[in-house]
């Protein structure tokens, strides 16, 4: 499986119309991003998403809503995977896609 496709359709549903919102193929799936910066992205069937800061990721991590980003073999800081199990409809995805857009549009366009 390359990527889910029903979770990017959920994603451009969402993001449609956004100034500066592109997608990219990249990691073998999708990535999202604001003027240039990676918000967030699909690798498989679990949504990626840049929080920008460690605190944000651990907490996440330690809630039990979103495992560390390290399909690379080693960690990513400020970036969390949420699992398929996490995604139960498009308010959750809404809800992670927001706050990667967010820490992505608070960094300068590229």
């Amino acid at each position: 499986m390359a990527y889910d496709e029903g979770l990017a359709a959920i994603i451009e549903d969402l993001t449609i119309g956004r100034d500066g919102f592109t997608t990219k193929r990249m990691f073998g799936g999708l990535c999202y991003l604001q003027h240039g910066n990676m918000a967030c992205g699909i690798h498989e069937d679990r949504l990626m998403v840049r929080l920008g800061d460690d605190e944000s990721a651990r907490a996440a991590i330690d809630a039990g809503q979103a495992l560390p980003m390290d399909f690379t073999g080693k960690v990513m800081k400020g970036w969390v995977l949420v699992p398929a199990e996490q995604i139960t409809g498009p308010e959750v995805v809404k809800s992670w896609i927001d706050q990667g857009l967010a820490f992505a549009g608070s960094l300068p366009p590229k």
